[in-house]
């Protein structure tokens, strides 16, 4: 099977259909005078891949999000370099892109990375990246680890398509308006989440989204101690009031269409007034009975002819 497979490629590089990798190639992929995304490993070192490494040897300038944490890195992967180095984290980003900008402009190399993953994904790096998008310079990137699509990848939800919605808000009222304006997001939803907030925000989604909803909750991804949990919200929900331990990164399923009609939403809420329930509380049970956003059945109930 290998004698074929090297077969084949070597009859595809002949087609021009796969690039050589010499060393050639490889600094061809790393231009001089541009800009470096980097994804470094989330957990385990293995996936620090040699052209993370390459990159971080070879440049001119690296921009890390925290430069202690960057060092650290080095020294476990026992990577020498003689590149300046210095911080670029959000407080800083907008006021650091400038000086960027103009290092590449006088033909240096940045590389930029943060602590893990992915830079500019829910981590500093876009405001640098747009700063040198506007001044027409190079930009590139090595492909690294990333929880977002390694989560959705194992969650054994519909992965076909799908929205990265960040980490959720910290205060209980606006997390439950952004859950409110998602429930009838019919993509597959991502987010991150903190193991201090996970609890009351598996709270919010089953308000908000009902217990039914099929999800799944990623921790600790590549690293020892690595699990999956899938379920429904209402399951997960048990598990997260246990407490979970962890980076954590959820995966909701998104909305089914429902097979009642419209007219019938506001009849059920209709019901539940007439017994002396708040039009709005009635709202909301039939929004949750429905997997329908409350505000739009709501809405719909005070804009009734």
């Amino acid at each position: 099977m290998t004698d074929i497979l090297n077969t084949e490629n070597e009859e595809a590089l002949e087609d021009g259909l796969l690039e050589d990798s010499t060393e050639e190639q490889a600094s061809a992929s790393h231009p001089t005078g541009g800009l470096i995304l980097v994804g470094t490993p989330i957990g385990n070192l293995g996936d620090a891949s040699s052209r993370m490494q390459q990159a971080i040897a070879t440049a001119d300038v690296i921009a890390a999000e925290d430069t202690r944490r960057f060092l650290s890195l080095t020294q476990r992967l026992e990577l020498t370099h003689t590149n300046r180095v210095i911080s670029v984290f959000d407080h800083n980003e907008q006021s650091r892109a400038p000086e960027l900008v103009e290092l590449i402009r006088s033909g240096q190399t940045v590389v930029l990375l943060s602590d893990a993953g992915m830079p500019a994904v829910s981590d500093p790096g876009y405001r640098v990246v747009k700063a040198c998008a506007e001044a027409g310079l190079p930009i590139t990137s090595t492909p690294g680890p990333s929880a977002v699509l390694m989560a959705l990848a194992v969650s054994g939800l519909p992965s076909d398509r799908f929205s990265f919605e960040g980490f959720l808000p910290r205060k209980p009222g606006a997390r439950k308006a952004l859950l409110e304006e998602l429930r009838s997001e019919k993509r597959t939803m991502v987010f991150f989440e903190s193991p201090h907030r996970i609890a009351a925000t598996m709270d919010d989604f089953h308000e908000v989204i009902g217990p039914d909803r099929p999800m799944s909750i990623s921790r600790e991804l590549t690293k020892t101690y690595e699990e999956t949990l899938r379920g429904t919200v209402a399951s997960l929900r048990e598990q997260a009031a246990e407490g979970l331990r962890g980076e954590l990164t959820l995966v909701l399923a998104g909305a089914t269409v429902a097979a009642t009609a419209p007219e019938d939403h506001l009849e059920a809420v209709a019901q539940l007034v007439d017994s002396g329930v708040r039009a709005k509380d009635a709202a909301g049970q039939v929004a949750t009975q429905f997997e329908l956003s409350k505000r739009e059945v709501y809405e719909a109930w005070l804009h009734r002819e």
